[in-house]
This record gives C-alpha cells, sequence and structure tokens, in this order.
C-alpha cells in the first residue's frame, strides 16, 4: 500500500511538473499573444508595460488539469537595438482526477530577466535578426511545482521579416534548466528546445491577425513525444501606444496542452 502511495506521488508530481513546464519553460515575451518573439525593440529611452494572462485546460484520461498564469513584463530600450526585459508571472494549477482535486497550489512564479539585441538589419529586404539571452531566478515555490528551485538560463535566436501585407518571424531557442529537487533533476530534462513559426497580417489600419506553430522539447525524461501547438489572435491598436490583444492556443498532439485561451494588454511610454 506505502508504494502505492508513492508511486502515485511520484506519478502527479511528474504530470504537475510536466504541465507546468510546458507552460513557462522558456521566457519568450513576444508579442503577445504570440510564442514567437519578433526583433522588435522599444527605442533608447523607451518602455513598455505588459499585462498578460493565460487560461489552461488538459484532460487526458480521468485527469483534468487547469491552471493558468497572470505575468507582468516591463521592457526598457538601452538603445534603439538593445531592450531589457524583465517578467514576472503569477501562476496557479489544479489537478482533479475522476472529479476529485488532488493537487491545487498559486503562486509567485520564477522572476525572468532577458536582453534583446537587435544586430543586424538589411532594411530594403524588411530583414532584421536578434539574439535574446534569458536567465531565470528562483522566486517560485519549486515544493508546488511554481518554479525550478535554481537559476537557469539559455537563449534565442530571433528573425524577422516585414512585408506590405505583414511581417513574418521565425525563433529557435534553448534553455537550460537546473532543479533545485532532487526528485525533479531525477524527473525532468534539463536541457530544452524551442522552434517556432509566425506570421502576422495587417487586417485594418489597426488590427493584426496573428498565427503561430511550434514545437519544445517534452521536459519529461523518457518521453519521446514533443509538446507541439497552433495558435491564432488578434491585436487591436486602441491608440498609437495602447494595444489589447486576445488568442487561443490549442495542442496538436497529446502531450501539449489542450487549449489555452489568452489575453493582454501592452502600453509604451
Amino acid at each position: 500500500m506505502k508504494n502505492h502511495y508513492t508511486n502515485f506521488i511520484t506519478m502527479l508530481r511528474t504530470l504537475l511538473l510536466a504541465f507546468m513546464l510546458m507552460l513557462f519553460t522558456l521566457p519568450l515575451y513576444a508579442a503577445h499573444p504570440l510564442i514567437t518573439d519578433d526583433t522588435g525593440t522599444q527605442g533608447a529611452g523607451r518602455f513598455q508595460l505588459e499585462i498578460n494572462s493565460e487560461f489552461t485546460d488538459d484532460e487526458e484520461d480521468a485527469v483534468d488539469e487547469t491552471g493558468g498564469e497572470v505575468a507582468t513584463i516591463l521592457s526598457y530600450g538601452i538603445t534603439d537595438d538593445i531592450d531589457v526585459v524583465l517578467g514576472l508571472p503569477y501562476v496557479w494549477y489544479r489537478v482533479k482526477e475522476d472529479g476529485f482535486t488532488v493537487a491545487d497550489a498559486d503562486g509567485v512564479g520564477d522572476l525572468t530577466l532577458e536582453v534583446k539585441w537587435r544586430f543586424f538589419e538589411y532594411e530594403d529586404r524588411g530583414l532584421s535578426v536578434a539574439l535574446k539571452p534569458a536567465v531565470s531566478f528562483p522566486t517560485g515555490d519549486d515544493g508546488k511545482g511554481l518554479g525550478n528551485g535554481k537559476v537557469s538560463g539559455g537563449g534565442a535566436l530571433l528573425v524577422s521579416k516585414e512585408g506590405v501585407l505583414g511581417k513574418l518571424h521565425l525563433n529557435l531557442a534553448y534553455m537550460y534548466n537546473e532543479y533545485g529537487l532532487d526528485e525533479d533533476d531525477m524527473l525532468l530534462r534539463n536541457d530544452i528546445w524551442h522552434a517556432s513559426f509566425a506570421g502576422e497580417i495587417n487586417v485594418t489600419a489597426d488590427m493584426v491577425g496573428v498565427c503561430n506553430i511550434g514545437v519544445e522539447t517534452n521536459p519529461e525524461k523518457g518521453m519521446d513525444d514533443h509538446p507541439a501547438f497552433l495558435l491564432g489572435g488578434l491585436i487591436y491598436s486602441v491608440t498609437e501606444n495602447f494595444d489589447i490583444d486576445a488568442g487561443v492556443k490549442w495542442g496538436l498532439n497529446d502531450v501539449e496542452t489542450d487549449t489555452t485561451w489568452l489575453a493582454g494588454v501592452a502600453l509604451r511610454l
């Protein structure tokens, strides 16, 4: 009986951590609701404040996992081509099995610090390339599955192409996760890779339609299937410096979260 209980707790913790890490592994703070980031920067001396939210639902057999986050993201332009980005999420999740709640937690997640450097531009072709190193700090409670428990880091290569009708973006990213708990280190991968592609189309002068597809390494060791997603949404510019957005992200396979609803606002100063 004791071994059965221990195995159940281990399985539950693995499910929780895999679920949470699929949501929050790579801190690519893109133009919400996109996951794929662009090469755009704020400009020297300018700020951008974003408040973005995600609400998730994932069902597998008798297990129903719901969760989400509200993230506050502050960007500042050091120069015209370099931004510093700070992000702090508040995250939550609930897991039910056969209708009974078996896990329920919420709290601050891991703080992230990123630097976006657009190092190449070919203005005549609308092409630009940027690097975005990132580090996360263990401000979340790893005992509740809200963070890694140790400092982690990585980076991304961002490519953007601007045209008459809209923009295209490509991201290739890597994150090395360190874990504070031995059981997390035993169950979860350290190396997480990410590849995604996004498009923006100008619907009106004030509205942009967005679509996004991508894949990321499954954080669970021993799993050969990797989460893949498809996303669609809209960004509406209320004013030149104030945007609102909404979108939906769908899982393309069983290991990706089934459905994620996204909404956010962005204010530039």
